[in-house]
C-alpha cells in the first residue's frame, strides 16, 4: 500500500468551487473498477493522469477541492512507475487534506486513452511511456491504495466537468475541446456524454489536410498533428535544425521547463517570437477547422475550449479561433457559443471525482 507519509511533493491548496450545476451524467460506461472496499467518509479522491503531470485532489461531496497536489508524470519506464506516481501523488493530497485513508469512498481516475468499461484496462495511451498495448490501471492502483477505483478518458471526463460545474452548465448539448500535449474531445448530446464503442470525441485526430503535418501516432495532416503542443515542439526543433531562429528554448531553460509548455509559448508570443507566432497561428487554422467540422456534424449548442494552452490563450487565441471556425459552419448565423473552459487545472480532478460520486 502506498499510504504512508511522503514528503516530496510539493502539495498547493485550492479554492473550493461551488456546486449548482444542472443534473447531469457522467461518462459511466468508460470507467472500469475495482472491487475493494469503498471507505466510509463522503470523501472522494479524483487523478487528472496527463501526458506531463500527474494531479490529485480530495474533493468533498459538494465538489469542492479539499487539497490538491502534482508532480511530473514519469518519462520513462512503463505502466507500474506511471501508477506508482500515481499512487504517491493521492497519498499527498491526502495528507495535505488532512484525513485518514479510509475515509475517501473512492478515487476516479482521468486518463489518456480508451478504458475499458468492466476491467479498468487502459489502453492506446500513447502519451504515457512505453504504454503501447493494455494495462489493468484500475486494478493496479485499486490494489496500491486499497481503494475502489473507476477510470475514464480524461478529457470526456474533464468534458463532465465543465458540463456540470463549468462553462457548460445550462447548455443541453456541447463539443469539449482540450488543447494541451494533445488535442482530445468530449461530447454531451441531449445531456448524455456520447461515448460511441468508447473513443468518440477524438477531434485531435480529425484530418485537416490529407498528406500534411506528420502526427505523433502515425496519424498525418490531423488536428493534433499542427496544433498538440507535443507535437508543435517536434516541429519547433525541426525548424532550428534548419537554421531558424527562435528564443523558444531558451525561454525553456529560463523557466526551468522540461518542455515547450504553455508558458513558454505565451512568453514567446509576448516577445514577436516568428516562430512561435508561424507555429501557433498554424495551431489556430488547424484548431478552427477541425471544430467547424466537428459543429457541422452534431450542430452542438456550445463548444468548451480548455487544456493548458486553451485556457493560457483563452483571451487571445481563442477569439481568433472563434473567427476562423465561422468561416467553415454551415449555418455561420447560428453559430454555437464558444466558452474558454472555467475550471482550470480543477477540471480534470474534479470530473475523475464525479465519476465515483452520486448524481
Amino acid at each position: 500500500m502506498f499510504w504512508r507519509k511522503k514528503e516530496t511533493a510539493k502539495p498547493v491548496g485550492r479554492a473550493g468551487i461551488g456546486q449548482g450545476a444542472p443534473a447531469g451524467q457522467s461518462s459511466g460506461s468508460t470507467n472500469g473498477s475495482v472491487s475493494a472496499a469503498p471507505g466510509s467518509g463522503d470523501l472522494v479522491g479524483g487523478i487528472d493522469l496527463g501526458g506531463t503531470k500527474v494531479a490529485a485532489a480530495v474533493i468533498s461531496p459538494d465538489h469542492k477541492v479539499l487539497s490538491y497536489c502534482r508532480r511530473p508524470t514519469p518519462s520513462k519506464g512503463g505502466p507500474p512507475d506511471v501508477i506508482t506516481a500515481m499512487a504517491l501523488t493521492m497519498q499527498e493530497a491526502v495528507s495535505e487534506a488532512g484525513v485518514e485513508p479510509g475515509q475517501l469512498r473512492a478515487v476516479g481516475v482521468g486518463a489518456p486513452g480508451s478504458a475499458d468499461a468492466a476491467t479498468g484496462v487502459l489502453s492506446g495511451a500513447g502519451n504515457l511511456p512505453n504504454w503501447s498495448g493494455q494495462f489493468p490501471l484500475g486494478s493496479a492502483l485499486g490494489d496500491a491504495l486499497d481503494t475502489p477505483v473507476k477510470v475514464g478518458n480524461d478529457v470526456q471526463v474533464g468534458t463532465a466537468a465543465e458540463y456540470r460545474l463549468g462553462a457548460g452548465r445550462g447548455f443541453n448539448s456541447l463539443l469539449g475541446v482540450f488543447w494541451g500535449t494533445g488535442v482530445g474531445g468530449g461530447i454531451i448530446l441531449d445531456e448524455k456524454p456520447w461515448l460511441g464503442r468508447g473513443r468518440a470525441g477524438e477531434i485531435g485526430h480529425t484530418m485537416v489536410r490529407r498528406g500534411g503535418a506528420r502526427g505523433l501516432n502515425g496519424l498525418n495532416g490531423t488536428v493534433e498533428a499542427y496544433a498538440g503542443r507535443r507535437s508543435m515542439e517536434e516541429q519547433a526543433r525541426t525548424e532550428v535544425r534548419k537554421g531558424r531562429k527562435t528564443d523558444l528554448f531558451k525561454l525553456m531553460k529560463k523557466h526551468d521547463k522540461p518542455h515547450l509548455t504553455s508558458v513558454v509559448w505565451a512568453h514567446a508570443l509576448d516577445k514577436d517570437d516568428e516562430l512561435a507566432t508561424d507555429l501557433l497561428n498554424r495551431a489556430v487554422k488547424a484548431m478552427a477547422a477541425g471544430i467547424a467540422s466537428a459543429v457541422n456534424l452534431l450542430d452542438v449548442e456550445a463548444v468548451v475550449i480548455g487544456g493548458g494552452m486553451g485556457i493560457r490563450f483563452g483571451d487571445t487565441l481563442v477569439p481568433k479561433i472563434t473567427d476562423r471556425m465561422n468561416r467553415y459552419l454551415l449555418n455561420p448565423e447560428n453559430p454555437p457559443e464558444i466558452k474558454v473552459a472555467a475550471l482550470g487545472d480543477d477540471g480534470g480532478v474534479l470530473g475523475a471525482a464525479l465519476l465515483v460520486q452520486p448524481e
